[in-house]
C-alpha cells in the first residue's frame, strides 16, 4: 500500500509517539485540577495565588520561550524530548513526597510549578519540530490530527477522570498520575528507533544564540500568515486561559460544587476540541484551510457567553454545552493552523518558529490566568469570566482580516 494512504499509526515509531503524548497528557490534565484544588484546600490560596499559581506554569514561555527554539534547533529533538519528561518525573513528584512529609508550602509549589514549565518549554518545541521529521510531509495533516485528536480526548477523560480521582483520594495524591504519566511518556520516547536529521551546522562559526532567536523572531512577525496566526492564537488562549482559571474559582468558593463536577464541566470542552480535531481535515478540504479558521471560530465563540450564566442546576449544563461548542475552534486550529505553521516554514528555522508561537501563545495562558486573578479579586469572578467569553467570541476577526482569509490548500503556501 503506498505510504500516504496508510494510517499514521500504523507505523511503529509513530505509535510510540503517540503513547508517549498519551501517557504525558493524561497525567498533566489530572494536575490541571490537582494543583489549584491542592492550593486552595490545603493551603488555602485565595483568587490571586490561584492565578499566579496558574501563570508560572507557562510563564517560562515568556522568560525562555524564544532561546528554546535556538537550542532545540542545535540538538537532536528525541534526547531533548527524553530530558524534558525526566526533569517533570522529579519535579512534579516532589509534590506529594513534600505533602505527605507535612512540609508543603505555597512557595515549593511556585518554584515546582514555574520550573516544570520550563521543561515544558523544551519538549513542546522540540516535539513540533520532531512530527515533520517523523512522518514526513505528505502526512503531516493525518498525523497533526491524530495527535491534536489524543490531546483532545486526553483533555475530556483526563480532566474527567482528574476531578474523580481528586474528590475521592486527594488533589496530593492525585499529583502521583502525573508523574507516572511522564515517566511512561519518557520511556515510550526512549524506544523510537527512527533516525533523525543532524542538526543544521553552518561551515562558518556557528552565529551567537541572540540572533538566531531574532531571525526566528522576525521569521514569525515578517510572515504575513504565521503573523495572523500567531495573533488568533494568542488573542484565544488568554480569553481560554481566564476563563478557565476562573471557573475554578467559581466552583469552589461561589457554587460549592465538587472537584469531580468540575472536572466534568471541562471534560465538555475537551469534547468539543476533540470533536474539533477530527472534523478539521475534512472542513479544511471543504471550506479551504484559511477560510475554515475564521469561519468556524465566528460561528462557535460567541457559545462562550453562557459559561457566565452557570449556576447549580440546569444553567450550569447550559453553559457546559456553551463551552464544548466553543472549544471546537481549538481542537479545529490545533490541526490546520499547526500543518499551515510548519508547510510555510523551513526545515532550519522549524524550531525557532514553534518556539515563537509557544512564547506567544503560552505566554498568553500566563497574561490570562494573571488577568482571572486580578478581575476575580478586583471586580468578580463572573466578570472575569464574560471577559473571557468576548474575546473568544471575536478572536475569529483576526484570521477574516488577513491572507488567509480565502486560503484552500496547504500545497498553495509552498514551504
Amino acid at each position: 500500500m503506498d505510504r500516504r494512504h496508510r494510517s499514521v499509526l500504523a507505523d511503529r515509531d509513530f505509535r510510540l509517539l503517540y503513547t508517549a503524548d498519551a501517557a504525558g497528557r493524561l497525567g498533566a490534565q489530572v494536575s490541571f485540577l490537582a494543583l489549584p484544588v491542592l492550593a486552595q484546600t490545603v493551603l488555602h490560596a485565595g483568587p490571586g495565588q490561584v492565578g499566579v499559581l496558574s501563570a508560572l506554569g507557562t510563564v517560562a514561555f515568556l522568560l525562555i520561550g524564544l532561546p528554546a527554539g535556538a537550542w532545540v534547533d542545535r540538538m537532536p529533538k528525541r534526547t531533548v524530548l527524553v530530558a524534558a519528561n525526566l526533569s517533570r518525573v522529579v519535579l512534579t513528584g516532589s509534590i506529594p513526597v513534600a505533602w505527605a512529609c507535612g512540609a508543603l508550602a505555597l512557595p515549593q509549589m511556585y518554584v515546582v510549578v514555574f520550573l516544570t514549565g520550563v521543561a515544558t518549554v523544551f519538549f513542546d518545541v522540540a516535539h513540533l519540530a520532531y512530527v515533520p521529521h517523523l512522518v514526513g510531509a505528505d502526512r503531516l495533516v493525518a498525523a497533526n490530527s491524530t495527535l491534536s485528536g489524543l490531546n483532545q480526548a486526553a483533555d475530556v477523560s483526563g480532566r474527567g477522570i482528574g476531578g474523580l480521582v481528586v474528590q475521592f483520594v486527594g488533589p496530593a495524591a492525585a499529583i502521583v498520575a502525573d508523574a507516572l504519566g511522564f515517566l511512561w511518556s519518557a520511556s515510550s520516547i526512549a524506544r523510537i528507533r527512527a533516525a533523525e536529521p543532524s542538526p543544521q551546522r553552518t561551515a562558518t562559526a556557528r552565529p551567537r544564540l541572540w540572533r538566531e532567536t531574532a531571525a526566528g523572531l522576525r521569521f514569525v512577525l515578517g510572515h504575513p500568515m504565521l503573523r495572523a496566526l500567531a495573533a488568533k492564537g494568542a488573542v484565544t488562549n488568554l480569553a481560554i486561559q481566564l476563563c478557565q482559571v476562573s471557573f475554578v474559582v467559581l466552583f469552589t468558593e461561589k457554587l460549592h460544587l465538587s472537584a469531580g463536577m468540575l472536572g466534568l464541566v471541562l471534560s465538555t470542552g475537551g469534547i468539543g476540541g476533540l470533536l474539533g480535531a477530527i472534523v478539521a481535515p475534512a472542513v479544511g478540504r471543504r471550506l479551504g484551510h484559511g477560510r475554515a479558521l475564521w469561519i468556524v471560530g465566528a460561528v462557535t465563540g460567541p457559545f462562550a457567553l453562557l459559561t457566565g450564566f452557570m449556576a447549580p442546576g440546569p444553567l450550569l449544563w447550559v453553559g457546559a454545552a456553551g463551552w464544548m461548542i466553543t472549544i471546537v475552534q481549538t481542537g479545529l486550529a490545533n490541526v490546520l493552523a499547526v500543518s499551515t505553521r510548519q508547510t510555510v516554514t523551513p526545515a532550519a528555522m522549524l524550531g525557532r518558529m514553534n518556539a515563537t508561537f509557544r512564547f506567544l501563545l503560552t505566554g498568553a495562558l500566563s497574561v490570562g490566568a494573571l488577568l482571572a486573578g486580578l478581575i476575580g479579586t478586583c471586580v468578580g469572578i463572573r466578570a472575569a469570566i464574560f471577559t473571557g467569553a468576548v474575546l473568544i467570541g471575536i478572536s475569529w476577526l483576526v484570521v477574516f482580516c488577513s491572507p488567509l482569509r480565502n486560503v484552500r490548500h496547504l500545497h498553495e503556501l509552498g514551504g
